[in-house]
């Protein structure tokens, strides 16, 4: 498999060089790119928990019991936005090399 894996690396290195160079023609900045995705993907995970929490905090207030909304609605809100922004990232991420 190593040996597969060297006589591939001159094409894989080819290929890196032309996105580079395409993304160079384009005026696009990898360092633009990474600071924009960084903040949607905080963005992607901050709105669900906050929605969820609001959620939850007016669960609480409409059913009191041993079982707490806010934590709950929370926990679901950030979960969901992780899968969000973990399916943004692959995709974006796979677009740009």
């Amino acid at each position: 498999m190593a040996k597969k894996h060297r006589e591939d690396l001159p094409d894989i290195i080819h290929q890196k060089v032309g996105h580079r160079l395409k993304s160079a023609k384009d005026g696009r900045n990898p360092l633009f790119f990474g600071m924009g995705m960084f903040g949607t993907v905080g963005w992607a995970i901050a709105v669900p928990t906050l929605l969820g929490t609001l959620l939850g905090r007016w669960l609480d207030t409409l059913h009191q019991g041993q079982l707490s909304w806010t934590l709950t609605c929370m926990f679901i809100g950030m979960v969901s936005g992780c899968v969000v922004a973990w399916r943004w990232v692959t995709k974006k991420g796979g677009e740009n090399e």
